[in-house]
């Protein structure tokens, strides 16, 4: 199959699970340097668990991770964090209680070790200039944001480390429409200005296949087809069970209740 040629985080054979409780086997995924990749898939197929994997939340049972060449199956989710790996979780997760500033300080943590306020005042003002609504709110707490601001915290909170990788889960979830279009403007500029590389985690596949230059689509723990977004926007099957289209006509998933005993790559 034809993937991004020049690699920074490479997933081979991959397996994990809980006790008896396969989560998903056998997995490959290639992430290449300034790339946008998608990885879609319907609720329940896999797609949190396995960033969560390669986040190194979740044991490895088999197979390899490596991040520009380096072995990260053993290492620690602090310790991936170290190299740049940086995750922004499903639902935000933030620090109710914290006010933006706080939060986003969260996001500093693993360049402590430099103890530098001047690095800390430029990422601040960087992710500031990125939202500046989050300027305005800074000194209130979490909880009191919207939906959308709380996601642009999020989003700011990884971009606090200097993330060489981001990987985001499900960023439209819950969302007016207005607020996922700029929050997926904010995701493209940062790759296109500053050649952010992207893993995009959504179950909105016509969202995350107009984004990404390259997909995978995952269903019960396998990737079951890949390429890049065009090509993968232009396959009949695809049109019809992710994109809601079928004969030129919308459909939806109610209508396909009993596509995967149809699906081709599945045959």
């Amino acid at each position: 199959m034809s993937q991004p040629s020049a690699t920074v985080l490479v997933a081979r054979g991959l397996a994990a699970g809980h006790g008896d409780r396969v989560l998903f086997e056998d997995l490959d995924l290639v992430v290449g340097p300034g790339d946008v990749v998608g990885l879609v898939g319907a609720n329940g197929a896999g797609k949190s668990t396995l960033i969560n994997t390669l986040s190194r939340l979740v044991d490895v049972n088999a197979g390899a991770i490596t991040f520009d060449g380096q072995n990260i199956v053993r290492m620690s989710a602090p310790e991936v964090v170290e190299l740049g790996i940086v995750q922004v979780p499903e639902g935000r997760q933030l620090f109710s209680a914290l006010t933006v500033t706080e939060n986003l300080r969260l996001g500093f943590h693993r360049l402590r070790r430099h103890r530098a306020s001047a690095l800390f005042r430029e990422r601040l003002d960087y992710v500031y200039d990125l939202f500046p609504t989050l300027k305005e709110r800074a000194a209130q707490r979490a909880v009191t944001l919207s939906g959308g601001e709380q996601s642009m915290v999020a989003i700011g909170r990884a971009l606090m480390g200097g993330p060489r990788l981001l990987m985001l889960d499900e960023p439209s979830l819950g969302l007016a429409p207005q607020i996922v279009d700029d929050i997926f403007e904010t995701i493209l500029g940062l790759n296109r200005d500053a050649g952010l590389t992207v893993l995009l985690v959504e179950q909105n596949a016509q969202l995350a296949l107009q984004v990404a230059s390259y997909g995978y689509i995952i269903e019960n723990g396998r990737i079951v087809l890949d390429g890049s977004a065009e090509k993968l926007r232009a396959n009949d099957d695809v049109q019809e069970f992710y994109l809601g289209f079928s004969g030129g006509e919308r459909k939806s998933m109610r209508d396909v209740k009993h596509y995967k005993r149809r699906k081709r790559w599945l045959s």
